[in-house]
């Protein structure tokens, strides 16, 4: 091969190399291109689904209400906000369910968002830590209240009222006809209620209610009433804060939104007064309206005949507290504590208060307990009458499980009431679960959530009253 014939195939080989160097290139770029494409589509999809998902109230079940959605509206449903249905269901639907759901009326929606007193410009501000430098700060902290906007209107009311008051009962006589009446709405009360209101009239036999003997009919699965707080999307109590409590036990899950009015003998959790109802009730209808999101525990009884922790008794809900106390026995209670894995102590004394934060004012109090605002989430650990003098109450985190134990060697079996009622006997082995519930109970506030506990307690208790000292004694000089 001469040169000439070599300097040509040189050339052709260079060529070649260029022409497959372009077309790998094109290749490469043109699957970068395709794959971008797809992720593009699948993100508008997986957007346009969460959108549509959010919209839908039935899908969601938890009340932390922070989704994976990326689409703006849907972003502010669940960031900035608490969707209704994250409030109010329970759980997903078997087709049955839906079947009976669709033969109910349509509930009204809401969103309870935070927001900042006399800070517009930043209403949505939330908690954060930041990690910059190897410093760790806590950065936009700020008191926020619990603000309810209805998103289409109310259509149910359920009146709950306290016994043997010949007050409560012409006060809600009133209500319902106004209610009816002025806001057209459907109304709901207890089976005794409705015997006392047709004893009075015949005009009320529109209000409804279910069938009398199971005042605790929510708990059956395969009543419609069962699913009432799917219907209902008001509360109103008409008594103290005993019936707030008898209110919060007949949802054994989600609980609607609770108006509690003023006629007991003593409320913390009861700011509105029954003589301004008409203007209090329409203030509500129409929104926003302060809410106060109280906390519950969840209460299993283990037996020791059972054969793991899973067998339990039904679960049981409390608003206030559970007490474990010695009952009628003469011999000191004996409780082993663990807080989840950790042992925590023996009570030896009159026994021992769970209690929330909403019930911080009542028996816990009582025992040298401390107030704590009602939203702060977290489970009081209050001795009675201990034998020993260094036994201080502790105040422990939301996210833990309290076990209560009675050991094999105690002299007594031990005795637990939930709310001050519901009594069983904890024997030798048996033991008491508690833990945060994931079912608030939302009452609505007078004027804002902090304003409402201070007064209750100004008012309640006369906390820190006394009188002012004079002025015209000695100075420093």
């Amino acid at each position: 091969m001469n040169s000439n014939q070599e300097r040509a195939y040189a050339n052709f080989e260079m060529n070649v190399c260029s022409i497959a160097w372009t077309v790998h290139c094109f290749f490469f770029l043109l699957s970068i291109v395709m794959s971008s494409t797809g992720c593009t589509a699948e993100t508008s999809h997986r957007e346009q689904y969460n959108d549509i998902d959010c919209q839908r109230p039935e899908t969601s079940t938890n009340l932390s209400g922070t989704g994976n959605q990326t689409n703006g509206k849907s972003e502010d449903f669940l960031v900035n906000g608490i969707c209704s249905h994250q409030i109010l269901q329970d759980g997903a639907a078997s087709p049955e369910a839906k079947a009976v759901q669709n033969r109910m009326m349509r509930k009204a929606s809401f969103k309870l968002s935070w927001w900042c007193k006399g800070d517009n410009g930043d209403q949505h501000k939330h908690d954060i830590v930041s990690f910059e430098k190897g410093n760790i700060t806590t950065a936009g902290r700020t008191s926020k209240q619990i603000s309810l906007k209805w998103e289409s209107n109310p259509q149910t009311v359920l009146i709950l009222t306290k016994p043997n008051s010949v007050s409560v009962r012409i006060l809600c006589a009133q209500m319902v006809r106004w209610l009816k009446e002025h806001q057209k709405l459907n109304i709901f009360v207890e089976p005794r209620v409705i015997s006392e209101l047709l004893a009075e009239s015949s005009y009320f036999s529109f209000v409804q209610t279910w069938k009398d003997g199971e005042p605790l009919i929510f708990e059956y699965p395969d009543s419609e009433i069962s699913r009432l707080h799917s219907k209902v999307d008001l509360v109103v109590t008409l008594g103290g804060d005993g019936t707030v409590l008898w209110a919060a036990s007949m949802f054994k899950g989600p609980v609607p939104p609770i108006v509690p009015f003023s006629l007991g003998s003593l409320g913390f959790m009861t700011p509105f007064h029954s003589e301004h109802y008409r203007d209090c009730l329409d203030s509500i209808l129409r929104g926003p309206v302060s809410i106060t999101l109280r906390h519950r525990l969840q209460c299993y009884v283990i037996r020791d005949a059972a054969k793991n922790e899973y067998e339990t008794e039904e679960p049981i809900l409390v608003l206030n507290e559970v007490t474990i106390d010695r009952g009628i026995s003469s011999y000191l209670t004996n409780l082993e504590c663990y807080c989840d894995n950790s042992f925590v102590t023996t009570v030896q004394g009159d026994g021992l208060i769970l209690s929330t934060t909403s019930g911080s004012t009542a028996y816990s109090l009582a025992a040298g307990g401390s107030m704590v605002h009602p939203q702060v989430p977290g489970i009081l650990f209050t001795p009675i009458c201990p034998h020993s003098l260094s036994f201080r109450p502790l105040i422990l985190p939301e996210n833990v499980t309290v076990r209560v134990q009675v050991p094999f060697n105690s002299r007594s079996p031990a005795w637990a009431s939930f709310d001050g009622k519901d009594r069983k006997q904890l024997a030798a082995g048996d033991a008491l679960v508690c833990s945060m519930a994931p079912w608030p109970v939302p009452t609505a506030c007078s004027a804002d959530s902090m304003g409402d506990f201070l007064r209750s307690i100004h008012e309640g208790l006369h906390w820190n009253l006394r009188k002012t000292q004079s002025f015209d004694g000695p100075r420093e000089s």
